[in-house]
C-alpha cells in the first residue's frame, strides 16, 4: 500500500500526487504542499466516499485558482506508487502540452439524448477552435459517471455519437461498495446523478485500452424475467436469478457475497466478443442487481477468469511497445477486478505493474470504453514520452 503523501512530475507534464489522510482537510494540505507553485491547467480528483465533499471541493477550488477541475468519489485509489484503499488521488495537467474543454451533463437517470450530444459536439467544436489537426489522433475523451443512476448505457451511447471518432475511456464513481451516494465535482459545483466529461487535445502520443482477464464456459443462461431500468434479473433459465447462479457455480445461494460474483462473472456476446455483466449484489426476493443494464431474452455465459497479472503485464507491454515507452497511465479498474485479485492473492503482482508503469486512477462501479459500458475490466489511456511533431 501507499504511505503517506507522494508526488510524482511526469515527462509529458502531468503531476500527480496522493494522500491517505484520513480527512478532507488534511488531504488537500498535504496535495497542496505536494503539488506546490506547479502550473495547473485542469485538475482531475478521486477520493474516498466518506470524505466531505463541501470541504473537499471549496479545498480543491481554493487552491487551483483558475484551472478547471473534475472529479468523482471512488472505491479505492491507483497511484504510481500502488493502491490506496482510501484518500485522494489528483492528476494535475499542465497548461504547456495539453488543452482541455470540459462539461457537466445532468439528470442522466433522465436523459435527454439530443441535447447531450448537441453538448458535446458544442464541446468538440470548442476544442477545434484551437486549429490543430485532429487526425493526428492526439485527442481522448474522459468520462467520469455516477455509478448509482443506473445510466451508463444511455449517457455512453450519446456521448460516444457526439464524438464523431474521438475515443472515449472512463469510470462510473464508486462508493466503497455501500452503494448509497456517489458524488461528481465540476468547477466549483458539487453533483449527483451527473456524468463529467473531459475532452483533451496532447502533444504527446496517446493510445486508449481495455484489458480483461476472462474467457468464456459453455455454461448459458438466458434472462427470463427482468426489469431493465433498474438492472435487476429475478430469473435465469425460468428459475429464481440467484439460485440458478449458485448452483451453476457450486455455491450456497444464502452465501453470494462481492467474491463470489468477482470470481464468476456473467459475460455477453456482442459482435462476436464477450464482455463482462458484473453482478452487483444478491437481493432478499432472490433476484441479482448488476453493475450493468440486463434485457430479458440476453443469454449470460458464465465466463473463467484467467491470469490477470498476466494479462494485465501483456497489455501494458503492447502499449510500452506501441509508443515507445509509456510515461504515464491514467487507468479506471473495476471493484470487483481489484476484489477478485485479492481472493486470489495476486494483488501484489498487479500493484508491482502499478508501480512500474506509473499507473493513476481509481477502482470503479463500471469502467466506459469507446461506445461501450463495461464491467471487470481495466480500461484507460497511455501517453507516452515523445512529444509528437505538430
Amino acid at each position: 500500500m501507499a504511505e503517506g503523501t507522494r508526488v510524482r512530475t511526469h515527462l509529458c507534464g502531468i503531476t500527480t500526487a496522493w494522500s491517505e489522510a484520513p480527512d478532507a482537510e488534511g488531504a488537500i494540505a498535504e496535495i497542496g504542499a505536494a503539488i506546490g507553485a506547479r502550473d495547473v491547467a485542469q485538475v482531475v480528483a478521486f477520493f474516498s466516499a466518506d470524505y466531505d465533499a463541501e470541504t473537499l471541493n471549496r479545498g480543491l477550488s481554493a487552491r487551483f485558482t483558475g484551472a478547471g477541475i473534475a472529479g468523482c468519489t471512488m472505491s479505492g485509489g491507483i497511484s504510481p506508487a500502488g493502491g490506496l484503499d482510501r484518500g485522494l488521488v489528483v492528476i494535475a495537467f499542465p497548461t504547456r502540452g495539453f488543452r482541455i474543454v470540459s462539461t457537466l451533463l445532468d439528470a442522466i437517470d433522465h436523459l435527454d439524448v439530443e441535447r447531450t450530444a448537441t453538448s458535446v459536439r458544442a464541446l468538440r467544436r470548442s476544442l477545434e477552435d484551437g486549429g490543430a489537426d485532429a487526425s493526428l489522433g492526439r485527442r481522448f475523451a474522459l468520462s467520469l459517471i455516477d455509478g448509482l443512476a443506473n445510466a451508463e448505457e444511455t449517457v455512453v451511447s450519446a456521448i460516444a455519437w457526439a464524438l464523431d471518432g474521438i475515443p472515449l475511456v472512463g469510470g462510473s464513481a464508486g462508493d466503497d461498495l455501500t452503494f448509497r451516494e456517489t458524488v461528481l465535482l465540476h468547477d466549483g459545483h458539487i453533483h449527483r446523478r451527473a456524468a463529467v466529461l473531459l475532452l483533451v487535445e496532447s502533444d504527446f502520443p496517446i493510445q486508449i485500452f481495455k484489458s480483461d482477464n476472462f474467457e468464456p464456459t459453455d455454461t448459458k443462461f438466458v434472462v427470463t424475467a427482468s426489469d431493465d431500468e433498474q438492472r435487476t434479473v429475478h430469473e435465469l433459465n425460468a428459475e429464481p436469478a440467484a439460485r440458478e447462479y449458485a448452483m451453476a457455480v457450486g455455491l450456497d445461494p444464502e452465501r453470494l457475497s462481492p467474491m463470489s460474483f468477482a470470481a464468476y462473472p456473467l459475460a455477453v456476446k456482442v459482435g462476436g466478443e464477450y464482455f463482462c455483466r458484473s453482478i452487483r449484489r444478491m437481493n432478499p426476493d432472490g433476484s441479482l442487481s448488476f453493475f450493468c443494464a440486463i434485457d430479458e431474452g440476453v443469454v449470460l455465459t458464465l465466463a473463467r477468469p484467467r491470469d490477470i497479472v498476466a494479462a494485465t503485464q501483456a497489455e501494458l507491454a503492447r502499449l510500452d511497445a506501441d509508443l515507445g515507452g509509456i510515461d504515464l497511465v491514467i487507468g479506471f479498474e473495476c471493484v470487483l477486478r481489484r476484489l477478485d485479485a485479492e481472493s486470489r492473492q495476486v494483488r501484489h503482482g498487479i500493484l508491482d505493474l502499478y508501480r512500474r508503469y506509473d499507473i493513476v486512477g481509481f477502482d470503479t462501479y463500471g469502467e466506459q470504453y469507446r461506445s461501450m459500458h463495461l464491467n471487470q475490466t481495466f480500461t484507460g489511456i497511455a501517453i507516452g514520452r515523445g512529444r509528437v511533431e505538430r
